[in-house]
């Protein structure tokens, strides 16, 4: 028995389709099967499996555990929710790997799968191997049944854990995903006056598409914190890994500018400690970790690069503009975006002023929102490549640790190729809007001396 999966699904970081078309219940079975050979081969026996709320998650999960079963490995099944519980689970309890059936942020018809083996993320070559297996059937048989393990209360449990934090007055979106019941538990059990939007789990996400990146997607929790007069509102994405967040005066507090609020209580306990953050990152928090006492350390884009970078250098805490915050400090060092709601209020407690007063003491810079755009995928490396050495030719001063980030006077600019997709990635920043101008006149410079240009908009 062998099995052919979509070209396009096997990701760098997860596996991921649209339902019917490049993903489906064979391709399932396929990762429940490859995956589970993997487990054995290495000694293990058991695997926690979760699901988020969209309406192809629950029969994917059939097919994922036959799969596993059919490999001759036994299934902790948690039933649905986020992501980061999957994660919990599979920190805590008596098993080998994770995984987690999601589309995370993307629209209702994507699902996709990921993957936890023995603590470290499963990503890059470990995906494409379960794809040359399935290609050649080489998967072993046995013979293991399945259990449901409830590890909600748990999981909550263990977010409210060392919880010092003050009461505020919070506004919450869950955007119709996953992290909407855990909110609905924890809002019970945090000081202060609660507001919640859309905390019930819909898969075809009727009011709002949940990527708490893209402003637009906030506009209702702005409506409510103006409405309701509140401190501030916090958002979460379909699988609640990627959190979003505003103040009371609705200005959106960025990735990067949350990871700023977050380091200074966390250097207090450990001077000197590393703070990561990827390439995509403001200047100004590399700057603020580094007045802080911290170590910053520039990193690849890539929730499962950021995570092995975290186990090599022993950082307490990092963060992407995406939205994935992850504590190592007090937690597990993966990205949950619900902890990371309960660690805002932690912060915000121990330095000792409102989250508006926070975002309103970060420095003004002018910046663009993460820039994508459509490239043919055998030609997205090739273009960097060909920036990085006409840069490096007439000597400027740049970054290659994830495509080409140029410092100049003005401020920096940054073009990457995404892992996931056949796009192009860009963004730059600078202290007033005619440095910013002469930056993207750089970059459309570059793109052009590669046969390329800024084109529509490409989505996550």
């Amino acid at each position: 028995m062998t099995h052919a999966f979509h070209p396009t699904s096997l990701r760098e970081y997860d596996i991921r389709g649209i339902i019917g078309e490049t993903l489906g219940e064979a391709d399932a079975y396929a990762i429940g099967r490859g995956f589970g050979t993997l487990v054995g081969r290495a000694g293990g026996t058991r695997v926690a499996v979760g699901y988020d709320g969209r309406t192809s998650s629950p029969i994917l999960e059939a097919q994922l555990v036959r799969g596993l079963n059919d490999a001759g490995i036994h299934a902790a099944r948690i039933g649905e929710g986020p992501t980061p519980m999957l994660y919990y689970a599979e920190a805590v309890l008596d098993v080998d790997g994770g995984i987690e059936i999601t589309g995370s942020h993307n629209p209702a018809n994507y699902n996709g799968f990921k993957m936890v083996l023995q603590h470290r993320p499963f990503f890059g070559q470990d995906i494409q191997l379960l794809g040359r297996m399935a290609a050649a059937g080489d998967w072993d048989s046995g013979s293991a049944g399945s259990e449901s393990v409830d590890i909600m209360d748990r999981y909550v449990a263990r977010l409210m854990e060392g919880f010092d934090g003050a009461a505020y007055r919070i506004g919450w979106d869950a955007g119709n995903g996953v992290a909407g019941p855990i909110v609905e538990k924890l809002i019970k059990l945090i000081p202060g006056e609660h507001h919640v939007l859309f905390t019930d789990v819909d898969g075809n996400f009727p009011n709002h598409h949940p990527d708490p990146t893209d402003e637009k997607n906030l506009a209702d929790l702005k409506a409510l914190v103006a409405d309701k007069k509140l401190d501030f509102g916090v958002a979460f994405d379909g699988d609640g890994d990627r959190i979003g967040a505003i103040d009371g005066q609705g200005r959106v507090i960025w990735g990067d500018q949350l990871l700023a609020i977050y380091a200074e209580p966390v250097l207090r306990e450990l001077p000197g400690a590393t703070i990561i953050a990827d390439v995509k990152a403001s200047q100004a928090l590399y700057d603020r970790v580094a007045k802080l006492g911290g170590k910053p350390l520039m990193w690849k884009t890539g929730h499962s690069l950021i995570k092995s970078k975290m186990k090599e250098t022993g950082s307490p805490l990092a963060g992407e503009m995406s939205g994935h915050v992850f504590f190592k400090h007090e937690y597990y060092g993966y990205d949950d975006a619900l902890y990371a709601a309960v660690r805002l209020i932690r912060a915000a407690t121990a330095l000792g002023k409102s989250i508006t007063q926070l975002r309103g003491d970060m420095p003004a810079m002018v910046n663009t929102p993460e820039m994508r755009f459509q490239v043919d995928e055998s030609r997205k490396f090739a273009v960097i490549d060909e920036v990085l050495a006409r840069l490096k030719a007439v000597g400027a001063q740049v970054n290659d640790t994830d495509g080409a980030r140029v410092n100049t006077p003005d401020g920096w600019w940054l073009l990457r190729a995404s892992n996931t997709q056949d796009v192009l990635v860009a963004r730059a920043e600078a202290k007033d809007q005619a440095g910013l101008d002469r930056l993207m006149a750089q970059i459309d410079s570059q793109l052009a001396q590669s046969g390329l240009r800024r084109g529509e908009q490409a989505a996550h």
